[in-house]
């Protein structure tokens, strides 16, 4: 049983890999900002802690980890990065305050809460720290500010890989493909069905099926495997 924290725990992929760990008896603590009552049902239907604050801000992740640790009794052992938005817009018409937004949701909450339980896991001699990319980390006709941070948060995980694997800690990230989520749901149906189009699979993904992954890179047999961008997209691209 580990003790696990999932940024972006309450919807979509984060709560599926949430009720997958919650399932597997490890002790759960679901992040989440906007969606009190997604928060509210994952808690009623699981029992599933979960604990609101912007993962943006370093100051709140500082004080919110130090509550989460109590809650479960000590130090996080399993860190899911997977808090993310999306604000799409050619560059020319892109904005600041959306830049930014993404940014920092999607890239320095990485920072912010990897830096944060990195000292007691290395106390430790364990830990596994899992986060979100996803198959736009390469580029995306109007998702600048979307694929930058993804892509920074591959290099991220690379980087901390190095620096962490002689402590038996193992950084890797899931890239998805398109996701059957609330994210994809306001894609136009033509548009939809030009994206399920080009997947060799002819589908889109599951929230359960990204869960898989993050339980299989979150557990015992994933020991020797760290640095590693892992694909989940149907074989749209083949890294």
């Amino acid at each position: 049983m580990r003790r696990v924290l999932i940024t972006g725990g309450t919807r979509g992929i984060g709560r599926a890999i949430a009720i997958a760990m919650h399932k597997q008896g490890h002790k759960v603590i679901a992040n989440y900002l906007g969606n009190d009552s997604a928060a509210e049902l994952l808690e009623k239907e699981f029992g599933i802690k979960t604990l609101k604050w912007n993962v943006a801000d370093y100051a709140q992740c500082k004080t919110a980890l130090e509550k989460a640790e109590g809650i479960l009794g000590g130090n996080i052992e399993v860190l899911f990065n997977n808090a993310g938005i999306v604000k799409d817009a050619m560059l020319h018409k892109q904005s600041v305050e959306n830049w930014n937004a993404v940014i920092d949701t999607n890239l320095s909450s990485v920072f912010n809460m990897t830096s944060l339980v990195l000292p007691k896991m290395r106390d430790a001699k364990f830990g596994r720290i899992v986060s979100t990319s996803s198959v736009n980390a390469h580029g995306m006709l109007g998702q600048t500010n979307y694929a930058a941070a993804k892509a920074g948060i591959e290099g991220f995980t690379k980087s901390l890989a190095l620096e962490t694997a002689r402590y038996g800690i193992t950084a890797n990230a899931i890239a998805p493909g398109y996701i059957d989520t609330e994210m994809m749901q306001g894609v136009p149906q033509k548009a939809l069905d030009g994206i399920i189009a080009h997947v060799p699979m002819g589908r889109l993904g599951t929230a359960d099926e990204i869960a898989h992954a993050a339980l299989f890179l979150a557990s015992e047999a994933s020991s020797f495997i760290t640095g590693v961008i892992l694909p989940v997209n149907g074989g749209l691209r083949l890294y």
